[in-house]
């Protein structure tokens, strides 16, 4: 039996500076009908920097969202037509100020499939340079950076200071890098 669901109806209800929210109504594979509402989203890049001492650089910020101050590997929004290499090595230096020598791929994945279409797309950066002059940032985005040892990362997951999915992984993958 296939799980594929045909879309009868779309229309779009909101459409924002970051995501779009659509309602779809659909037939099911036992030909009944059900509703979706779904967030539609450009992508984004998610950068796990290791610096030469194996400390990762990480950022501190405040999520609306959550009503809470998270820590989080650096990572962005892919602007329209943009290459995800490119959203990275950008938002690496907007974000910490580190430009990298070593950009690897890692891999990329779905945040929230149940209702949206977002996928990170994961990278490793090494060999960081601090940049004399950074490329700003978001004016809206005020952020901290810290360098941590995988271990001190870990106690930020314990104490509920790391708490999205992206940083949880790249954590997990930084400790099996070594």
């Amino acid at each position: 039996m296939s799980h594929t669901e045909k879309t009868v109806t779309s229309r779009t209800i909101y459409e924002g500076r970051v995501i779009s929210l659509r309602v779809e109504d659909v037939e099911l594979p036992d030909g009944k009908l059900a509703k979706r509402e779904l967030v539609k989203h450009p992508g984004a890049v998610a950068i796990l920097a290791v610096t030469a001492e194996g400390k990762l650089v990480l950022v501190r910020q405040f999520r609306k969202a959550l009503e809470r101050t998270l820590v989080e590997i650096p990572a962005g929004k892919i602007e329209p037509g943009e290459d995800k290499r490119i959203t990275a090595i950008r938002e690496l230096e907007e974000e910490t100020g580190y430009r990298a020598e070593q950009f690897e791929y890692i891999q990329s994945f779905a945040t929230s499939p149940g209702f949206a279409d977002e996928v990170i797309h994961l990278y490793v950066a090494t060999d960081l340079k601090k940049v004399e002059n950074p490329a700003a940032g978001d004016e809206d985005e005020f952020i901290d950076i810290l360098e941590c040892t995988i271990e001190e990362a870990e106690q930020l997951v314990s104490d509920g200071q790391v708490f999205d999915a992206k940083t949880l992984y790249a954590i997990l993958y930084a400790k099996n890098m070594k």
